[in-house]
């Protein structure tokens, strides 16, 4: 692992309102999967070269979770979602960059703008490149999801040694009623259950953030204590 830049940064809170934030960032070249697994472990995220986590003083909102593979049992809702989309079909490989994936990011945060009041602003490529593509080693895939020729989603995640930490998903709104979201998470545990592999990796859990108060609905799971350093010992509970 090759650090390239460490540093803190305080800005507006992105999960809730009227709230700052204090974000620890690593700037890593050429992670390896075990590295990645340490940081991921300890509650950090990955985009392109950077990692990052919250270091607020004094706030805990910010959970890290994630999914036991091992006990995990699809509901009769959870199967009819995978039932409905059989005719997506999906691809894995490693993280590209395509005028489709622009078109289709920028479609979903239009989309997110009027249903949840994301704040949205245009994405170049260099952006996208440096945020999605870039630094993902060994471990970083997409999934690409379509509908005969149309692509209608991208999900970007690494394949660690013991699990999947999910980075992110964005699909075409015309599709929302096959819960692609859901959809693709479903798809992550299928293949974590094939592997062997134990957990899914959702990030953070934020209670009072619509977009994040979800991921305790996948039962069962368990969160990190603490913010411990790469260091310390960690403990899921």
């Amino acid at each position: 692992m090759n650090l390239l830049k460490e540093f803190s940064l305080n800005d507006k809170c992105s999960y809730l309102k009227d709230k700052d934030t204090n974000t620890h960032y690593k700037i890593i070249e050429n992670s390896s999967t075990q590295d990645t697994q340490e940081l991921i472990e300890r509650g950090f995220r990955r985009f392109g070269k950077m990692y990052f986590r919250p270091i607020c003083e004094g706030c805990n909102e910010c959970q890290s979770i994630k999914i036991d593979v091992d006990n995990f049992t699809f509901t009769k809702s959870q199967r009819r979602v995978l039932k409905k989309a059989t005719f997506i079909k999906s691809y894995i490989q490693q993280p590209t960059l395509t005028q489709d994936h622009l078109n289709l990011f920028k479609k979903f945060h239009l989309h997110m703008k009027d249903k949840r009041s994301w704040e949205y602003q245009e994405t170049t490529a260099d952006h996208y490149y440096n945020s999605f593509v870039t630094g993902h080693g060994e471990f970083g895939f997409e999934v690409l999801y379509y509908d005969e020729e149309r692509l209608i989603g991208v999900d970007l995640i690494d394949i660690l040694e013991d699990g999947i930490s999910s980075i992110y998903f964005y699909y075409d709104p015309d599709y929302e009623k096959y819960s692609l979201g859901k959809l693709s998470l479903y798809n992550q545990i299928k293949y974590a259950q094939r592997s062997s592999k134990k957990w899914i990796y959702l990030g953070y859990y934020v209670k009072d953030c619509q977009s994040l108060s979800y991921k305790t609905h996948y039962k069962p799971f368990v969160t990190l204590r603490g913010r411990p350093s790469e260091y310390e010992a960690y403990n899921w509970e």
